[in-house]
Order: structure tokens, then C-alpha cells, then sequence
């Protein structure tokens, strides 16, 4: 049981890093910070992107509102009661009669 604790208290102690076999101990440890460094970066990086994909929609949907609302007021514009009403103040006013179709005849000689 002591060699265990001794071996717990040597890694407390950090001997594992003062040792003469320590360049392995050494190499492994940077190469664990590199790969944690790595992975504080990508983590951060789809932190971003998230936020922006948010963004994103949340601008499409104004967007999407947006068109809606001016293809409704156009399709209101359109009416034929909203272009009477248009119209009227510049003195025009729809046919009493209904067009009478004009057919051309034409002899050949």
C-alpha cells in the first residue's frame, strides 16, 4: 500500500516531470496541451458559426415576413376597387357600355 501512495505523492509532487526518464513524460504532455489547445479553438469556432447560423435565420424570417406583407399590399393595390378609387380623382370613370368588338373585312380581288 505504501508504494501506492508513494506513487501518488510522486505525481502530486510532480516528479514524474523532474525524473530522468521525464522527456517522455514531457512529449506526452505537450502533445495532450496541443490537442486540448486544438480543441478550445474548434470548440470556439462552432460557438461562432451557431451564433451566426442563428443570426442568419432569424433574418430570414424578416425577410420572408417582409415579402409577404408587400405581396399582400399589392395584391390589395391590384383591386378593382382600389384602382376606381385611384382613377376617379383624375376623372375617369369605368364604360357605361361594354366594348363593342370591331371586325375588319377585307375582299380579295
Amino acid at each position: 500500500m505504501s508504494r501506492v501512495k508513494d506513487s501518488i505523492y510522486g505525481i502530486l509532487q510532480g516528479r514524474f516531470l523532474t525524473d530522468d526518464s521525464s522527456f517522455n513524460n514531457w512529449r506526452i504532455l505537450i502533445f495532450v496541451v496541443a490537442l486540448l489547445l486544438i480543441m478550445i479553438s474548434s470548440s470556439h469556432s462552432l460557438d461562432a458559426k451557431v451564433v451566426k447560423i442563428a443570426e442568419l435565420n432569424k433574418m430570414k424570417r424578416e425577410f420572408r415576413a417582409e415579402d409577404f406583407d408587400t405581396s399582400t399590399e399589392l395584391t390589395r393595390m391590384k383591386l378593382e376597387s382600389n384602382i376606381r378609387k385611384r382613377v376617379k380623382s383624375k376623372g375617369l370613370f369605368p364604360a357605361e357600355k361594354p366594348p363593342q368588338k370591331i371586325k375588319v373585312t377585307t375582299n380579295k380581288e
